[in-house]
């Protein structure tokens, strides 16, 4: 039995290639660039018959009717209407032979109106449940947001989602094995396991939304506060479509440095370097998004109408970069700078810089009174840990909610580690703010080194 799961880099996506026996696979919520699915299917001797859909994904473009195009295969989904098209339409409780194989279709909506889960059941198993693909129903150690459909519906969402799982996924049994469209890292989410990996069974142990009434389940759903990303909308509308075929390899121009200066005036810079080397020089104007970074940045910045022009390090991250922002549906990439900033300060052209800092020199400038701190996590970092006196406005908020703080001000930005705030530091220097320090090494290197950290959750549950 051939089975793969495949992460997509920066979002926390994950798909999965499953043989079924007879030579036949399914693939299920593959992403929009689909030669790694093929592949695995030529390797190993396998037709690819279906391609199964748990829910109209929001964080990334599908690739399931292209996929089809090439391989002939059936696009499966349930029958609610926001599947969109698709070939095969289950209802709840429906199930579809593939090979030695069988998929039940079990309706899980909550995280989405239209969500459905797969369980699996397959040769020589009998009755007893392989596996369950659940979309974004349940995850390891978390289940999905219920805020998406409509944030008004958050608490009757969490409940539905509960039910959902108790009465559909719950029966399948302890030894079933769980595999969730997305893992650590996903916008989806609010508390994703580090762990790809697991049961029922575990997660009867340890999820929440099994260790909790469903009074305090919705209450818990109701609590988290978690960021909406605006391409989110864009997503919503593009995986309706019958599927945008990707151009690849892509046809983007690389552009020299004095082409770049006037075309760039045309829509946005974006710098995929790492914030260390941001900081010591960069274009002026230029957004700050290292690589790895792009898939979940790149859409606060920018948008399907948006021009790009991108600066990276070398040939194949140069495609990665243009490849990351195509997997959240932005094909606007009008060109990518010649050998990087290295071409740009040969030929003179303007340069700016940003300060970095490390947690020792901001801990003695706080002592000073001489800087502002900017945290710039998320809500739940915010909420589990802080620097004392920080002020907190999360990245993807800050270009429409600039902080109060004098613009000339000494101001260190920080978030984990440091590419976030690298994010934000270069959207403040746009944003006139001419004194910035990033802190490397963020609220890690600050706790490592035992520095002062309030912990407000931590207060709460003594009280």
């Amino acid at each position: 039995m051939f089975f793969q799961r495949l992460k997509t880099p920066g979002l926390g996506h994950n798909s999965y290639v499953l043989g079924c026996g007879d030579g036949l696979a399914v693939v299920i919520d593959p992403r929009r660039d689909v030669d790694d699915y093929l592949q695995l299917a030529r390797e190993n001797d396998l037709s690819i018959a279906y391609v199964l859909e748990t829910h109209r994904q929001e964080d990334f473009e599908f690739g399931s009717r292209t996929l089809a195009q090439m391989t002939g295969a059936k696009i499966v989904g349930g029958n609610h209407a926001l599947f969109g098209e698709t070939d095969v339409k289950l209802a709840d409780d429906e199930e579809l032979k593939v090979g030695s194989s069988r998929f039940v279709a079990l309706a899980t909506p909550g995280h989405t109106p239209e969500s459905i889960s797969y369980a699996v059941y397959v040769k020589d198993g009998g009755d007893t449940c392989w596996g369950v693909f659940t979309g974004d129903a349940l995850f390891v150690g978390d289940t999905g947001r219920t805020d998406l459909s409509d944030p008004e519906k958050t608490g009757d969402n969490a409940g539905i989602l509960y039910d959902s799982i108790h009465r559909k996924i719950a029966p399948l049994g302890g030894q079933t094995l769980l595999f969730p469209a997305h893992g650590a890292g996903s916008a989806c989410g609010g508390n994703i396991s580090e762990r790809d990996d697991s049961t029922l069974g575990i997660e009867k142990e340890t999820n929440p939304v099994f260790s909790k009434s469903r009074r305090d389940f919705v209450a818990h759903k109701l609590a988290e506060k978690m960021a909406r990303p605006p391409y989110f909308l864009h997503l919503e509308k593009v995986n309706l479509l019958p599927g945008r075929p990707l151009k690849w390899p892509s046809t983007v121009r690389v552009l020299q440095p004095k082409e770049f200066q006037q075309r760039m005036k045309e829509g946005l810079v974006i710098d995929t370097r790492s914030p260390e080397a941001f900081a010591a020089a960069h274009i002026p104007g230029a957004y700050n998004i290292w690589l790895s970074g792009l898939p979940a940045f790149g859409g606060w910045v920018a948008n399907e109408n948006t021009r790009i022009f991108l600066i990276a390090d070398g040939p194949s991250k140069m495609e990665l970069a243009v490849l990351s922002l195509a997997r959240i549906g932005i094909d606007t990439v009008e060109g990518i700078l010649a050998k990087g900033m290295e071409s740009w300060r040969d030929q003179g052209l303007p340069i700016e810089s940003i300060g970095t800092t490390s947690a020792p020199e901001v801990a003695n400038w706080m002592q000073q009174g001489r800087v502002h701190v900017l945290d710039v996590r998320d809500q739940y970092e915010w909420d589990e840990k802080r620097i004392p006196g920080a002020v907190h406005s999360y990245v993807g908020y800050l270009e429409d909610k600039l902080p109060m703080l004098p613009k000339d001000s000494e101001i260190v930005v920080h978030c984990n580690v440091g590419h976030r705030s690298g994010v934000a530091a270069s959207i403040l220097k746009r944003n006139g703010f001419t004194r910035i320090h990033n802190m490397l090494g963020g609220i890690s290197a600050w706790e490592k080194l035992g520095l002062p950290l309030e912990k407000p959750d931590a207060a709460k549950k003594a009280e």
